[in-house]
Protein backbone atom coordinates (compact mmCIF):
# COMPACT_ATOMS: atom_id res chain seq x y z
CA UNK A 1 0.00 0.00 0.00
CA UNK A 2 2.81 2.38 0.90
CA UNK A 3 4.56 1.62 -2.40
CA UNK A 4 1.36 2.39 -4.37
CA UNK A 5 0.85 5.68 -2.54
CA UNK A 6 4.47 6.67 -3.10
CA UNK A 7 4.19 5.83 -6.81
CA UNK A 8 1.06 7.97 -7.24
CA UNK A 9 2.66 10.86 -5.35
CA UNK A 10 5.69 10.76 -7.66
CA UNK A 11 3.51 10.64 -10.79
CA UNK A 12 1.32 13.56 -9.65
CA UNK A 13 4.40 15.59 -8.73
CA UNK A 14 5.98 14.98 -12.13
CA UNK A 15 2.78 16.07 -13.90
CA UNK A 16 2.62 19.22 -11.78
CA UNK A 17 6.28 20.08 -12.37
CA UNK A 18 6.00 19.46 -16.12
CA UNK A 19 3.24 22.09 -16.46
CA UNK A 20 0.87 22.20 -19.43
CA UNK A 21 1.88 19.83 -22.19
CA UNK A 22 2.23 20.92 -25.79
CA UNK A 23 -1.05 19.18 -26.50
CA UNK A 24 -2.89 21.14 -23.82
CA UNK A 25 -1.40 24.41 -25.09
CA UNK A 26 -2.77 23.65 -28.53
CA UNK A 27 -6.20 22.99 -26.98
CA UNK A 28 -6.39 26.48 -25.50
CA UNK A 29 -9.10 28.63 -27.03
CA UNK A 30 -8.02 31.21 -29.55
CA UNK A 31 -8.17 34.67 -27.98
CA UNK A 32 -9.91 36.90 -30.51
CA UNK A 33 -10.58 40.64 -30.61
CA UNK A 34 -12.66 42.94 -32.78
CA UNK A 35 -13.90 46.54 -32.99
CA UNK A 36 -17.04 47.54 -31.11
CA UNK A 37 -20.23 47.77 -33.21
CA UNK A 38 -18.18 47.89 -36.43
CA UNK A 39 -20.24 46.21 -39.16
CA UNK A 40 -16.96 45.48 -40.98
CA UNK A 41 -16.43 42.78 -38.34
CA UNK A 42 -19.61 40.96 -39.37
CA UNK A 43 -17.72 37.85 -40.57
CA UNK A 44 -16.31 37.36 -37.08
CA UNK A 45 -19.79 37.59 -35.55
CA UNK A 46 -21.22 35.19 -38.15
CA UNK A 47 -18.44 32.70 -37.38
CA UNK A 48 -19.20 32.98 -33.65
CA UNK A 49 -22.98 32.69 -34.07
CA UNK A 50 -22.89 29.85 -36.60
CA UNK A 51 -20.29 27.79 -34.74
CA UNK A 52 -17.80 27.95 -37.61
CA UNK A 53 -14.69 28.03 -35.42
CA UNK A 54 -15.79 24.83 -33.68
CA UNK A 55 -16.67 23.32 -37.06
CA UNK A 56 -13.06 23.81 -38.10
CA UNK A 57 -11.72 22.31 -34.89
CA UNK A 58 -10.92 25.27 -32.66
CA UNK A 59 -12.52 27.01 -29.72
CA UNK A 60 -12.40 30.79 -29.40
CA UNK A 61 -12.93 33.24 -26.60
CA UNK A 62 -13.63 36.92 -27.17
CA UNK A 63 -10.69 38.44 -25.31
CA UNK A 64 -11.29 42.07 -26.24
CA UNK A 65 -13.78 44.45 -27.88
CA UNK A 66 -12.13 47.71 -28.79
CA UNK A 67 -13.31 51.21 -29.71
CA UNK A 68 -10.52 51.83 -32.23
CA UNK A 69 -7.76 49.98 -34.05
CA UNK A 70 -4.76 51.46 -32.18
CA UNK A 71 -6.26 50.16 -28.89
CA UNK A 72 -6.57 46.68 -30.36
CA UNK A 73 -2.96 46.79 -31.58
CA UNK A 74 -1.89 47.71 -28.04
CA UNK A 75 -3.60 44.52 -26.85
CA UNK A 76 -1.58 42.54 -29.39
CA UNK A 77 1.57 44.28 -28.14
CA UNK A 78 0.67 43.19 -24.59
CA UNK A 79 0.26 39.57 -25.72
CA UNK A 80 -3.46 39.56 -24.91
CA UNK A 81 -4.74 38.49 -28.35
CA UNK A 82 -4.02 35.69 -30.82
CA UNK A 83 -6.37 36.75 -33.65
CA UNK A 84 -7.99 40.07 -34.45
CA UNK A 85 -10.25 41.90 -36.85
CA UNK A 86 -8.76 45.38 -37.22
CA UNK A 87 -8.15 48.20 -39.66
CA UNK A 88 -5.27 47.72 -42.08
CA UNK A 89 -3.83 51.19 -41.38
CA UNK A 90 -3.40 50.79 -37.58
CA UNK A 91 -2.03 47.28 -38.08
CA UNK A 92 0.47 48.57 -40.63
CA UNK A 93 1.49 51.45 -38.37
CA UNK A 94 1.95 49.23 -35.31
CA UNK A 95 4.06 46.65 -37.12
CA UNK A 96 6.14 49.21 -39.04
CA UNK A 97 6.91 51.02 -35.78
CA UNK A 98 7.72 47.70 -34.07
CA UNK A 99 4.98 48.27 -31.51
CA UNK A 100 3.33 44.91 -32.27
CA UNK A 101 4.15 41.75 -34.20
CA UNK A 102 1.25 40.52 -36.32
CA UNK A 103 0.75 39.12 -39.80
CA UNK A 104 -2.21 39.67 -42.13
CA UNK A 105 -3.81 36.40 -43.27
CA UNK A 106 -6.99 37.61 -45.02
CA UNK A 107 -8.94 40.67 -46.04
CA UNK A 108 -12.16 41.35 -44.12
CA UNK A 109 -13.71 44.06 -46.28
CA UNK A 110 -13.03 46.81 -48.75
CA UNK A 111 -14.60 50.30 -48.55
CA UNK A 112 -17.29 50.79 -45.85
CA UNK A 113 -16.63 54.26 -44.36
CA UNK A 114 -18.03 57.74 -45.05
CA UNK A 115 -17.60 61.42 -44.24
CA UNK A 116 -20.86 62.62 -42.67
CA UNK A 117 -21.80 66.27 -42.25
CA UNK A 118 -24.44 67.78 -40.03
CA UNK A 119 -27.83 67.76 -41.70
CA UNK A 120 -28.04 71.54 -41.89
CA UNK A 121 -24.32 72.32 -41.90
CA UNK A 122 -23.21 74.70 -44.69
CA UNK A 123 -20.87 72.11 -46.19
CA UNK A 124 -21.30 71.38 -49.90
CA UNK A 125 -18.01 69.63 -50.66
CA UNK A 126 -14.67 68.70 -49.08
CA UNK A 127 -13.27 72.23 -49.52
CA UNK A 128 -15.91 73.50 -47.10
CA UNK A 129 -14.36 71.39 -44.31
CA UNK A 130 -11.72 74.13 -43.90
CA UNK A 131 -12.15 75.83 -40.52
CA UNK A 132 -14.65 73.14 -39.50
CA UNK A 133 -14.42 70.60 -36.66
CA UNK A 134 -14.14 67.09 -38.06
CA UNK A 135 -13.97 63.98 -35.86
CA UNK A 136 -11.93 60.87 -36.64
CA UNK A 137 -11.86 57.59 -34.62
CA UNK A 138 -8.13 57.96 -33.92
CA UNK A 139 -4.79 58.76 -35.49
CA UNK A 140 -3.40 56.08 -37.82
CA UNK A 141 -6.87 54.65 -38.37
CA UNK A 142 -8.20 53.88 -41.83
CA UNK A 143 -10.59 56.81 -41.47
CA UNK A 144 -7.76 59.21 -40.54
CA UNK A 145 -5.99 58.00 -43.68
CA UNK A 146 -9.11 58.47 -45.84
CA UNK A 147 -9.88 61.96 -44.55
CA UNK A 148 -6.36 63.17 -45.23
CA UNK A 149 -6.42 61.54 -48.64
CA UNK A 150 -9.67 63.39 -49.43
CA UNK A 151 -8.26 66.71 -48.22
CA UNK A 152 -5.14 66.24 -50.34
CA UNK A 153 -7.21 65.31 -53.39
CA UNK A 154 -9.26 68.51 -53.07
CA UNK A 155 -6.25 70.74 -52.26
CA UNK A 156 -7.38 71.47 -48.71
CA UNK A 157 -4.57 72.23 -46.23
CA UNK A 158 -4.85 69.70 -43.37
CA UNK A 159 -3.87 72.43 -40.91
CA UNK A 160 -6.97 74.40 -41.91
CA UNK A 161 -9.25 71.62 -40.62
CA UNK A 162 -9.82 71.17 -36.89
CA UNK A 163 -9.40 67.42 -36.64
CA UNK A 164 -10.35 65.92 -33.29
CA UNK A 165 -10.48 62.34 -32.02
CA UNK A 166 -13.82 60.91 -30.91
CA UNK A 167 -14.86 57.30 -30.61
CA UNK A 168 -17.53 56.44 -33.21
CA UNK A 169 -20.29 55.76 -30.62
CA UNK A 170 -19.88 59.39 -29.49
CA UNK A 171 -19.84 60.98 -32.94
CA UNK A 172 -23.54 61.09 -33.75
CA UNK A 173 -24.36 62.78 -30.42
CA UNK A 174 -21.59 65.32 -30.98
CA UNK A 175 -22.88 66.03 -34.49
CA UNK A 176 -26.44 66.40 -33.24
CA UNK A 177 -25.48 68.90 -30.56
CA UNK A 178 -23.21 70.93 -32.85
CA UNK A 179 -19.99 70.03 -31.05
CA UNK A 180 -18.58 68.91 -34.40
CA UNK A 181 -19.47 69.83 -37.98
CA UNK A 182 -18.66 66.46 -39.55
CA UNK A 183 -17.13 63.08 -38.86
CA UNK A 184 -15.64 60.15 -40.70
CA UNK A 185 -16.35 56.69 -39.35
CA UNK A 186 -16.86 53.09 -40.28
CA UNK A 187 -20.30 51.72 -40.86
CA UNK A 188 -22.89 51.52 -39.35
CA UNK A 189 -22.35 55.01 -37.81
CA UNK A 190 -22.76 56.91 -41.10
CA UNK A 191 -25.92 54.91 -41.78
CA UNK A 192 -27.20 55.54 -38.24
CA UNK A 193 -26.67 59.30 -38.65
CA UNK A 194 -28.85 59.09 -41.77
CA UNK A 195 -31.66 56.97 -40.30
CA UNK A 196 -31.77 59.25 -37.25
CA UNK A 197 -32.04 62.30 -39.52
CA UNK A 198 -28.94 63.82 -37.93
CA UNK A 199 -26.47 63.78 -40.80
CA UNK A 200 -25.90 63.44 -44.53
CA UNK A 201 -23.12 61.62 -46.34
CA UNK A 202 -20.67 64.05 -47.94
CA UNK A 203 -18.44 61.36 -49.45
CA UNK A 204 -18.26 57.60 -49.10
CA UNK A 205 -14.86 55.96 -48.91
CA UNK A 206 -15.65 54.55 -52.36
CA UNK A 207 -15.63 58.17 -53.59
CA UNK A 208 -12.29 58.81 -51.88
CA UNK A 209 -10.44 55.62 -52.84
CA UNK A 210 -12.37 53.07 -54.89
CA UNK A 211 -11.97 49.45 -53.67
CA UNK A 212 -9.66 50.49 -50.85
CA UNK A 213 -8.77 47.68 -48.43
CA UNK A 214 -10.12 48.36 -44.96
CA UNK A 215 -10.21 45.75 -42.18
CA UNK A 216 -8.01 42.68 -42.14
CA UNK A 217 -7.72 39.42 -40.22
CA UNK A 218 -4.41 39.41 -38.36
CA UNK A 219 -2.70 36.90 -36.08
CA UNK A 220 0.16 37.44 -33.67
CA UNK A 221 3.44 36.16 -35.07
CA UNK A 222 3.95 34.02 -31.98
CA UNK A 223 0.54 32.37 -32.42
CA UNK A 224 1.23 31.75 -36.11
CA UNK A 225 4.56 30.14 -35.28
CA UNK A 226 3.29 27.98 -32.41
CA UNK A 227 -0.19 27.08 -33.70
CA UNK A 228 -0.18 27.27 -37.53
CA UNK A 229 -3.07 24.79 -37.86
CA UNK A 230 -5.25 26.85 -35.55
CA UNK A 231 -4.38 29.98 -37.54
CA UNK A 232 -5.45 28.15 -40.69
CA UNK A 233 -8.71 27.09 -38.99
CA UNK A 234 -9.45 30.74 -38.13
CA UNK A 235 -9.00 31.68 -41.78
CA UNK A 236 -11.24 28.80 -42.92
CA UNK A 237 -13.97 29.99 -40.55
CA UNK A 238 -13.53 33.55 -41.83
CA UNK A 239 -13.82 32.49 -45.48
CA UNK A 240 -16.98 30.49 -44.77
CA UNK A 241 -18.49 33.35 -42.76
CA UNK A 242 -17.78 35.86 -45.53
CA UNK A 243 -19.42 33.59 -48.11
CA UNK A 244 -22.44 33.30 -45.77
CA UNK A 245 -22.82 37.10 -45.63
CA UNK A 246 -22.86 37.28 -49.42
CA UNK A 247 -25.26 34.35 -49.83
CA UNK A 248 -27.63 35.07 -46.94
CA UNK A 249 -27.64 38.85 -46.37
CA UNK A 250 -30.97 38.80 -44.49
CA UNK A 251 -29.60 36.34 -41.94
CA UNK A 252 -26.41 38.40 -41.72
CA UNK A 253 -28.48 41.52 -40.97
CA UNK A 254 -30.00 39.76 -37.94
CA UNK A 255 -26.53 38.98 -36.60
CA UNK A 256 -25.41 42.55 -37.27
CA UNK A 257 -28.40 43.83 -35.27
CA UNK A 258 -27.49 41.56 -32.35
CA UNK A 259 -23.86 42.66 -32.18
CA UNK A 260 -24.36 46.39 -32.81
CA UNK A 261 -27.63 46.99 -30.98
CA UNK A 262 -28.84 49.00 -33.97
CA UNK A 263 -32.08 48.53 -35.92
CA UNK A 264 -32.37 46.37 -39.03
CA UNK A 265 -32.95 49.25 -41.52
CA UNK A 266 -29.73 50.92 -40.33
CA UNK A 267 -27.72 47.70 -40.59
CA UNK A 268 -29.14 46.94 -44.03
CA UNK A 269 -28.26 50.47 -45.20
CA UNK A 270 -24.78 50.20 -43.71
CA UNK A 271 -24.07 46.88 -45.41
CA UNK A 272 -24.78 48.45 -48.80
CA UNK A 273 -21.64 50.55 -48.26
CA UNK A 274 -19.39 47.59 -47.40
CA UNK A 275 -17.84 45.00 -49.70
CA UNK A 276 -17.23 41.81 -47.74
CA UNK A 277 -14.26 39.93 -49.18
CA UNK A 278 -11.37 37.80 -47.95
CA UNK A 279 -9.23 38.45 -51.05
CA UNK A 280 -6.04 40.27 -50.13
CA UNK A 281 -4.98 43.49 -51.83
CA UNK A 282 -1.21 43.76 -52.11
CA UNK A 283 -1.42 46.95 -54.17
CA UNK A 284 -3.71 48.44 -51.51
CA UNK A 285 -1.20 47.67 -48.77
CA UNK A 286 1.57 49.24 -50.84
CA UNK A 287 -0.54 52.42 -51.07
CA UNK A 288 -1.11 52.43 -47.30
CA UNK A 289 2.64 52.10 -46.74
CA UNK A 290 3.40 54.89 -49.20
CA UNK A 291 0.83 57.33 -47.79
CA UNK A 292 1.57 56.54 -44.13
CA UNK A 293 5.26 57.15 -44.88
CA UNK A 294 4.48 60.51 -46.47
CA UNK A 295 2.39 61.40 -43.41
CA UNK A 296 5.46 60.47 -41.34
CA UNK A 297 3.48 57.95 -39.29
CA UNK A 298 5.98 55.27 -40.29
CA UNK A 299 9.53 55.06 -41.59
CA UNK A 300 10.59 51.95 -43.49
CA UNK A 301 14.01 51.30 -45.05
CA UNK A 302 12.53 48.78 -47.52
CA UNK A 303 8.74 49.21 -48.05
CA UNK A 304 8.59 46.35 -50.56
CA UNK A 305 10.14 43.86 -48.15
CA UNK A 306 7.80 45.06 -45.41
CA UNK A 307 4.69 44.34 -47.50
CA UNK A 308 5.97 40.87 -48.40
CA UNK A 309 6.45 39.87 -44.76
CA UNK A 310 3.42 41.74 -43.36
CA UNK A 311 0.96 39.86 -45.60
CA UNK A 312 1.00 36.06 -45.71
CA UNK A 313 -0.79 35.01 -48.91
CA UNK A 314 -0.06 31.29 -48.68
CA UNK A 315 -2.59 30.16 -46.07
CA UNK A 316 -5.53 31.88 -47.75
CA UNK A 317 -4.31 30.79 -51.19
CA UNK A 318 -4.12 27.14 -50.14
CA UNK A 319 -7.67 27.32 -48.71
CA UNK A 320 -9.45 28.97 -51.61
CA UNK A 321 -7.62 27.10 -54.38
CA UNK A 322 -8.30 23.60 -53.02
Amino acid sequence: MMKTTLFLTVVISLIFLAGPSAGNAADKPIRIGYLQSDIHQLACWVALENGLYRKHGVEVEVAGIFKAGPEEMSAFAAGALDVGYVGEAPATTAVANKAAEVTVLAQVNTEGSAIVKGKDAPIRDVRDLARKRVAIPGHSTVQDFLLKKALLKHNVDQKAVHIIVLKPPEMIGALKTGQIDAFIAWEPYPAKARTMGVGQVLLTSHDIWKDHPCCVLVVSNRFLSERPRDAEAAVRAHVEATDFIREFPDEAVKIGVKYTGMDAPTIRLAMENVNYTYLLSIDGEREYVDFLSRMKYITLPDPGAFVETFINQKILGDIIHK
